[in-house]
């Protein structure tokens, strides 16, 4: 059967037209939260992986930043963990002369486990400034400080005191640009918004894509709605989003519209997109998605957890929103106009905490941060519009959202063709007792190459984020570095997570 495969291949490749062209992957790290690097699976799956809830992070119980803060991200800079977020006064009158409730705040650690609100001294609210308030609400007119998403510019070549941006905002006026040389003070980068298409109503992100070679946002639009010069406010379809590129971060290309393949459309409220620290070709994507019309407390359980008072005291005794449900999903994408939507259940679950389970929940803070050798954090929204609100710690091990998944009956995984650089092939994987991996290089029509066949490979057993492969003759595969091939691995009660080639 194995012969009669390989000779249908082998027919399939020959022919004019049908010759699968080779993924050059050089070095880079490639991770299994997708189907890139993916051409056959038999008796494996792909797997999505949860985050482990650890504790809260960061409280919001400060005047400043109560009950409705969040639109977190979080950057790591020289060893230092910077949080950033919006707080919201809990009484709406110390926000009227401005117009606005949205206070731009900031949280710091030197783990990224242990946070402090620091007295940054720079923004007076209610006679001090004894808070870690960065910017205080801009004019309606003028909403330039409104839901501020920062990030370190990797451009390169950019000035010293530019190095930290945000892009901020709000519809219609649209987003401007932010500066800073330390993350702490922020000014305006120029006048006028640089970017105006769209509602902006969320988080708005952007980034410099070393992947791309351009700056990349991605923003709030509606499927149903296209005019967003309008002047009257209107919601149309599915909330969604949609991406524009820049070289300046001043003029940007027309929007599109993301896609999500085959996948039905769901109503994505914010995106959290950034490139992966450890694979930044790759972005990961974090969206709350909202399901509207779906509750599961009821008007009795909202009352006794105070779940409606909060909300109330900002946005008025007639707001409908919490008493609806959403949670945290996950995607990908590697550039382009396309989510990648594997993986379709939640990432993260509102949980047994009733607190979670009322709409606006399960925002995470944009980015994942290392946060042990081992592991890798996410900060979730929860307990919106209550008390209790704060920011949830998550932790998976590093690379482990995805992975290519063998229970005890084992199964395979066969690549594409693809081409690497570097003298040995290391995996991030575990296995458990009884189970294990081998790995096979193949010709790119699915021939064994002698000196690397699935015979000639001990089978791989334990758990590590680096472990080299090696077959009887040893584990230098440089002789076939630029050269079209395929990886054949046999799993069995194992996970495949991550690949890397290096030197």
């Amino acid at each position: 059967m194995t012969t009669i495969l390989r000779l249908s291949l082998l027919t399939l490749l020959t022919l004019p037209g049908l010759a699968l062209a080779a993924l050059d992957i050089g070095q880079r790290r490639e991770l299994f939260v997708d189907d890139y690097l993916v051409d056959r699976l038999a008796g494996t799956t792909m797997r999505l992986h949860h985050p482990h809830y650890v504790a809260p992070a960061i409280p919001f119980n400060d005047p400043w930043d109560r009950d409705a803060s969040g639109y977190a991200t979080v950057i790591v800079d020289d060893g230092l963990y910077r949080m950033y977020y919006r707080g919201g006064p809990r009484d709406m009158s110390a926000g009227k002369s401005e117009g606005s409730t949205s206070y731009f705040c900031y949280a710091e650690s030197t783990d990224g486990i242990n946070w402090v609100k620091p007295t940054v001294g720079l923004v007076e609210f209610e006679g001090s400034k004894e808070n870690n308030i960065l910017l205080a609400p801009a004019p309606r007119e003028d909403p330039w400080t409104q839901s501020i998403s920062p990030f370190l510019d990797n451009r390169p070549g950019v000035p010293a005191d530019e190095r930290y941006k945000a892009v901020g905002g709000q519809w219609p006026q649209g987003l401007y640009v932010l500066v800073s040389p330390d993350g702490l003070r922020w000014k305006k980068w120029r006048e006028e918004p640089v970017f105006k298409n769209g509602a902006f109503d969320s988080l708005n992100v952007a980034f410099w894509s070393e992947h791309e070679q351009c700056y990349v946002l991605y923003f709030r639009t509606f499927t149903g709605w296209t005019d967003y010069s309008a002047k009257s406010w209107g919601l149309s379809g599915y909330r969604t989003i949609s991406r524009t590129t820049s070289k300046d971060l001043i003029n940007w290309t027309d929007p599109v519209r993301m896609s999500f393949g085959n996948t039905p459309l769901e109503h994505l409220y914010t995106n959290g997109t950034r490139p992966y620290f450890r694979a930044p070709h790759i972005y990961m994507a974090t969206p709350m998605r909202f399901v509207p019309g779906r509750r599961f407390l009821t008007d009795e359980e909202m009352d006794a957890q105070q779940l409606g008072k909060g909300f109330r005291a900002i946005s008025g005794p007639t707001h409908s929103i919490p008493n609806e449900v959403s949670d945290t999903v996950f995607m990908t994408s590697r550039g382009g106009s396309r989510y990648d939507r594997t993986f379709m259940e939640a990432f993260v679950r509102p949980g047994l905490d009733k607190g979670n389970w009322v709409s606006r929940n399960g925002v995470p803070a944009t980015g994942f941060v290392q946060t042990s050798p081992t592991e890798m954090s996410l900060y979730v929204g929860q307990n919106y519009v209550q008390p209790t609100a704060h920011l949830g710690r998550y932790t998976l091990r590093l690379d482990g959202i995805g992975s290519i998944h063998a229970d005890y009956t084992g199964g395979e995984m066969v690549t594409k063709p693809l081409t690497f650089t570097g003298s040995k092939l290391t995996l991030n994987v575990s296995t458990s007792a009884a189970g294990g991996v081998q790995v096979e290089i193949q010709e790119a029509d699915g021939e064994p190459i002698p000196g690397f066949t699935l015979e000639e490979c001990p089978v791989l057993v334990g758990d590590s984020l680096e472990r080299e492969v090696k077959w009887t003759m040893g584990g230098d595969v440089s002789a076939l570095a630029g050269k079209s091939v395929r990886l054949r691995f046999v799993l069995k009660d194992a996970d495949l997570y991550a690949l890397k080639f290096a030197e």
